[in-house]
Order: C-alpha cells, then sequence, then structure tokens
C-alpha cells in the first residue's frame, strides 16, 4: 500500500580495520575486536571455528547499532520509496500509515454503499457524517502530521489532503455549515438545495479539481506498487465519475447524472476494497507474521532521478 538502503550495518571486515585503524601504537599490529568477551579475530582465524558462533556476534553488532530494514520492506510499511532522514524516529515511534489507511477505508466504502443506493441508503452518506469527521478526517490528518515527523513526505501530503477532503464533506452535509441549503430558494432548505442546478455545478468543479490532483498522486504512485497505484486508478475513476455525473444532473439529464453517480459510487466501493487488501498487508508486517502478502513493488522498475544523477544540488 522504493529505493536507497539505509542499512547501518558493518561487516566484520569493517570491524577489524576500523580498530585496526584506531589502535596504532607504532607498529602495524592490529587489535582484535571483542565485544561480550568475544574475540572476533581468534574466532576467524580459528580452525573449524562455528560459523553459527561468528553469526551470533554479528548479529549483536547489527542489532546494538540500528535496525535493518530493506527498500522492500521499507516501502511495504509506508508506502513510499524509502529516503534517507536524520534520527532514528522511524525506529522509535509506531508506523501511521496504516492507521490513515483505515480511516480513509472506513470513510469511502459506506459512501460508496450510499452513492449506488443499496438497501435504500442514500442522502450522499449523511448517516456517516460523524465518521467522515472523526475516521476519515481526523484520523487522516493525525497520521499524515506524524509521517511528517518521520520525514515521509508523499504520505504526508497524500494522508494529510484526504484528512482534509472528508472534513470538507462533512462539512457539505452538516446543515449548520449551509453548503446545500444556501442553493435553495428559502436560503436554508437542505433538500431543495440539492437538486439545484447551481449546487450539483458547484459540486461537480470541485471534484473535478479533486480529479486533477488525484492523477498528480497516481504518476507519483508508479514509484511505490502495483497494489498502491491500482488504490488510485479506482479513485481517480471515483472522482472522474462523481464529476461527470453531477455535471449531466445540473444540466437536467437525470438518468444519465443518477447512473453515473453510481458508478462512481461502485468505484468507490472498489477504492475501500483495494484499500482493505493493502491495509491487511501493513498490519501482517507489523505484527511479523509468518507470510506476508504481495504488493507488487515497482520501484526496481523506476529508477529515481537522484540514483541517476546523483543527489541535487
Amino acid at each position: 500500500m522504493s529505493n536507497q538502503a539505509t542499512e547501518n550495518t558493518y561487516a566484520p571486515d569493517e570491524l577489524t580495520s576500523s580498530a585496526s585503524s584506531s589502535g596504532h601504537n607504532g607498529n602495524s599490529s592490529t587489535s582484535p575486536v571483542v565485544e561480550d568477551d568475544y574475540d572476533l579475530e581468534a574466532s576467524r582465524n580459528k580452525e573449524g571455528s562455528p560459523a553459527t558462533e561468528r553469526d551470533e556476534f554479528i548479529h549483536r553488532i547489527r542489532t546494538a547499532g540500528s535496525v535493518s530494514m530493506s527498500p522492500e520492506l521499507f516501502e511495504k510499511l509506508y508506502l513510499t520509496p524509502q529516503k534517507a532522514v536524520k534520527g532514528d524516529l522511524r525506529q522509535t515511534f509506531a508506523n501511521p500509515t496504516p492507521l490513515a489507511l483505515l480511516g480513509h477505508i472506513l470513510s469511502i466504502c459506506p459512501l460508496g454503499c450510499a452513492l449506488i443506493g443499496w438497501k435504500g441508503a442514500g442522502q450522499s452518506g449523511a448517516a456517516t457524517t460523524g465518521a467522515f469527521v472523526f475516521v476519515g478526517g481526523l484520523l487522516l490528518l493525525l497520521s499524515g502530521i506524524l509521517e511528517f515527523l518521520l520525514g515521509n513526505t508523499f504520505s504526508f501530503v497524500v494522508f494529510c489532503s484526504f484528512g482534509a477532503f472528508w472534513l470538507s464533506f462533512a462539512g457539505i452535509l452538516i446543515p449548520s455549515f449551509n453548503s446545500v441549503g444556501a442553493y435553495s430558494p428559502t436560503g436554508d432548505s437542505q433538500v431543495l438545495g440539492l437538486n439545484t442546478k447551481g449546487f450539483q455545478a458547484s459540486i461537480a468543479f470541485y471534484l473535478l479539481f479533486w480529479a486533477l490532483a488525484v492523477l498528480i498522486l497516481l504518476i507519483c504512485a508508479l514509484r511505490t506498487n502495483i497494489a498502491f497505484v491500482l488504490l488510485f486508478v479506482c479513485l481517480e475513476a471515483t472522482f472522474l465519475c462523481l464529476t461527470i455525473g453531477f455535471f449531466l444532473l445540473s444540466e437536467g439529464k437525470f438518468a444519465h447524472g443518477n447512473n453515473v453517480v453510481k458508478a462512481g459510487g461502485a468505484m468507490a466501493l472498489a477504492t475501500g476494497l483495494v484499500g482493505f487488501y493493502i491495509f491487511l498487508v501493513l498490519m501482517l508486517v507489523t505484527v511479523d507474521f509468518p507470510f506476508l502478502l504481495p504488493v507488487g513493488d515497482l520501484s526496481h522498475l523506476m529508477k529515481g532521478y537522484q540514483e541517476k544523477h546523483g543527489p541535487l544540488k
């Protein structure tokens, strides 16, 4: 739901050479590296020394100094290409990515069902307005701020922007905002305002520019994985369908408009289902499950600019 490795581990040869450079006393002798009363140099030179003993020592060196993470695992955890950042906050704090994803899918799935009209659901998901605020908006904004602190810019932008989207969408449905009622003849009727040309055309333009923003995020997601790209493809289709549907409604083409809005609801539900899969992938990684599910890593297919040309100047 991408990549320069940031492993801070050291091979045995690097350890002994480091000890050699720091242990010069006017001659060329080297000092053996000792950790927990274990003589690495003696172990390496000792004939028949068991490999498991040396491996155990190297493991202690690795875990004492840092936590190694492959680019593929990092990309699975954070849904963003791995980049070096200062500090070790990623090792200190929990990963906020699954929380953001959960907030999004628990908001978009009920909305999709409401737009389709299943079991009599409707009114653009007004019954779940509170969820749009406290699940979609709150969880995404909180997760986005935490991604900012961890140095994950792409995740930070995605989560905070969609947190703002869910809050803005909830604002449209909250009567006290009068976003819909202002278009009614009386100036305060939610029901009458919802069916006016002015409201339908205005909301269509709002969704149109969101479709443009999602398109940009979709292009950027090509550096992540197939599952994340598929999520953005479904989300782009959702915004485009809803945009076209509301423009048709504003033109009085109610039958066609309602059908296209329902298609947008179906794509919204598809977005949520893909999101549930990515959420499952992330949670399996967090608990170190015995097996992991594939996401289709794309980072190795498209090298980054800095990987090709070096650091930005």
